[in-house]
């Protein structure tokens, strides 16, 4: 079962002071997250400012970073259409990486998300199809595009409303998948869905994207510790 640590997301600094923003911190969160026992690392690459990017060179230095400490882990990033909100300038960022991710996550919901696929699929890279609601489920499942997936993200805390809800009605609408899935929540329900996740089956991640706090509730000192007490879920929650 996986555990893929997602190191900080679009968090900043006031949210928690161990946000990883610079390629150099997040290659020392990354590290410390694989020692804990992560099996992947996702990322959001950072701009100088701290702003999230899309940016060659921004997602060449993070890569390059989390690479040199964590020789052989599959590293990861967001394509979120929040980090560039016109379509066509997400697409040319793509188009002009030259140092690629193992794999990248899309979500399906998104404008120009089958496109982006397609794009990411015909350059190499492992696509994760970011599944927020049945709406998108639907749109997955129809599409044929979720064989040729790395995986699908199961994330039914990110759409609002009742996240136990929305993972009944996602996991219904996408029936038997033909790739490996990862179910996880958010905040609130971040430890819920790890455990979850290790009762039905399904891969899993936590980090600072995804919560603060450990789950008796106290602040997480860092992306390792976030990992640390989801193998131990996992661990006592697995098959």
């Amino acid at each position: 079962m996986l555990v893929k640590a997602a190191i900080n997301g679009g968090r900043t600094l006031a949210e928690h002071p161990g946000v990883p923003l610079t390629p150099e911190q997040q290659s020392t969160e990354a590290a410390a997250a694989v020692a804990a026992g992560a099996g992947a690392i996702h990322v959001h690459p950072r701009d100088s400012l701290g702003r999230e990017s899309l940016g060659s060179d921004d997602v060449r230095r993070t890569l390059e970073a989390i690479r040199a400490s964590c020789p052989g882990v599959p590293v990861g990033v967001s394509t979120g259409a929040w980090i560039s909100l016109d379509r066509s300038e997400r697409v040319s960022f793509i188009q002009r990486w030259e140092v690629l991710p193992d794999f990248a996550s899309v979500n399906v919901h998104e404008d120009g998300a089958p496109e982006l696929i397609r794009l990411l699929l015909d350059r190499g890279v492992g696509v994760e199809a970011g599944v927020w609601n049945a709406r998108s489920a639907r749109v997955l499942r129809t599409s044929g595009l979720a064989r040729e997936c790395l995986r699908v993200l199961i994330e039914p805390a990110e759409d609002g409303g009742e996240p136990m809800t929305n993972y009944r009605e996602i996991e219904s609408t996408l029936g038997r998948l033909p790739v490996p899935a990862l179910l996880h929540g958010h905040d609130l329900s971040a430890w819920s869905f790890v455990a979850l996740a290790a009762a039905r089956g399904y891969d899993t991640r936590t980090g600072l994207e995804d919560t603060l706090t450990l789950p008796d509730g106290s602040v997480a000192a860092n992306n390792a510790a976030l990992v640390a007490a989801a193998m131990q879920i996992v661990s006592k929650g697995a098959p």
